[in-house]
């Protein structure tokens, strides 16, 4: 981004009855839309930009609810943009032990915001100054007092607490390896540490080898999608791992080591796909704990209990029928019940469910679960239903 886009931000933020006249058309006249604009006038290129804050405002509101129409987006910030739940929560963990806070890498600066509202003195830093004037535009949108300033987050100075949520994206494609983050994250953790209370925003598919001695690693999910990680630091850290789930608005943690092992047993008459986050953070055994339950292979984070337990960390079917995973028995299997709505998960087979699906042609009134994964070392397929 450039002045180009600065200056088309600033024509944006001065007329309103533009923004209003574009979403109007975007919803009236799909892409007929730019067509309509230049029609009464505007020029193409603010046409297509209020036409694309009008499509990315609507986008938005998955994330931020009905802060989405008075906030201003890019595609890109968007992308990475944390959702407003998520935000809101790590800015009271903030705001519970410190009193200011520099946001590295403030992006549009929605982060930001949630800081401020939690009532936090907030230092935005972004090294762009398209993105920084984004970052102006929504503590502008919003009255909350955010100053925002262009500079490097590796030489910026910090208040006793920081945040960082590093660039993942360049050349349009998603870095997943935390070397080619903007900046580098060894760099990033290594300023950080010079902060008391600190913590930066990763990609959820993070590998632990990046979780630095002495720090908890989070990961978090909202109604069952994995959308982070983030590694709180120096007294920020409280627990090596931490699954935290937020199911229908409500928020749940699970924690623990993230080293230890279930148990393994059979396949029993419930089966629990654990959440996500749960996975990721390594937990697998601390829920089976809770849930007395154990794995059927090591390697498979399935688990299976007796009774049935309810839980947020974990989805639970009622297992009916056991069977060996041959597609050829199994389509009689299917038939002889007449299954024709069939959902199909595997884990640790190696099989593509929709491969399988055309092998097996369900057909039949009746609806069930096949789950193709391991028992032991042998491959098996388990008929089960939701329970």
């Amino acid at each position: 981004m450039g002045r180009v886009e600065t200056s088309l931000l600033a024509a944006l933020k001065a007329d309103p009855g533009l923004r209003r006249r574009a979403a109007e058309a975007l919803e009236r006249d799909g892409g007929r839309a730019p067509l309509t604009l230049r029609k009464a006038g505007v020029e193409p290129d603010l046409a297509a930009a209020a036409l694309t804050l009008a499509e990315l405002r609507g986008r938005a509101r998955a994330k931020f609810g009905e802060r989405a129409e008075r906030l201003y987006f890019t595609r890109a910030g968007l992308e990475q943009a944390t959702r407003w739940p998520v935000a809101v929560r790590r800015a009271a963990r903030f705001a519970a032990a410190a009193d200011r806070v520099t946001d590295l890498c403030c992006g549009l600066g929605t982060e930001a915001l949630a800081f401020a509202e939690a009532g936090l003195e907030v230092e935005a830093v972004d090294m762009d100054e398209a993105t920084a004037a984004y970052a102006r535009a929504n503590a502008e949108a919003m009255g909350l007092p955010v100053a925002v300033r262009v500079g490097d987050a590796l030489q910026a100075d910090l208040a006793e607490a920081a945040f960082a949520d590093p660039a993942r994206r360049s050349g349009g494609t998603r870095n997943f390896n935390p070397a080619d983050y903007s900046p580098p994250l060894d760099g990033l953790l290594e300023h950080l540490a010079k902060a008391r209370f600190a913590a930066v925003k990763l990609g959820p598919g993070v590998g632990h080898e990046w979780i630095p001695g002495g720090a908890e690693a989070e990961w978090v999910s909202v109604d069952r999608d994995v959308v982070e990680a983030c590694l709180w630091l120096g007294e920020a850290a409280q627990v090596p791992r931490r699954a935290s789930v937020c199911k229908a608005g409500e928020w749940h943690e699970l924690t623990g080591s993230g080293e230890e092992r279930a148990e393994v047993g059979e396949v029993a008459a419930y089966l629990y796909e654990p959440d996500g986050a749960v996975i990721r953070a390594g937990l697998v055994a601390e829920l089976a704990e809770g849930l007395e339950a154990h794995t059927a292979s090591e390697r498979i984070a399935y688990l299976y209990g007796d009774e049935l337990r309810e839980t947020p960390f974990a989805r639970a079917w009622k297992v009916e029928e056991v069977w060996p995973l041959h597609p050829k028995k199994l389509k009689a299997l299917l038939a002889e019940r007449e299954i024709g709505r069939l959902t199909i998960k595997q884990r640790g087979t190696g099989i593509d469910p929709a491969a399988l699906r055309r092998q097996l042609k369900p057909k039949g009134p009746n609806e069930a679960t096949l789950v193709a994964t391991r028992v032991g070392e042998a491959h098996v397929a388990i008929l089960c239903r939701e329970a």
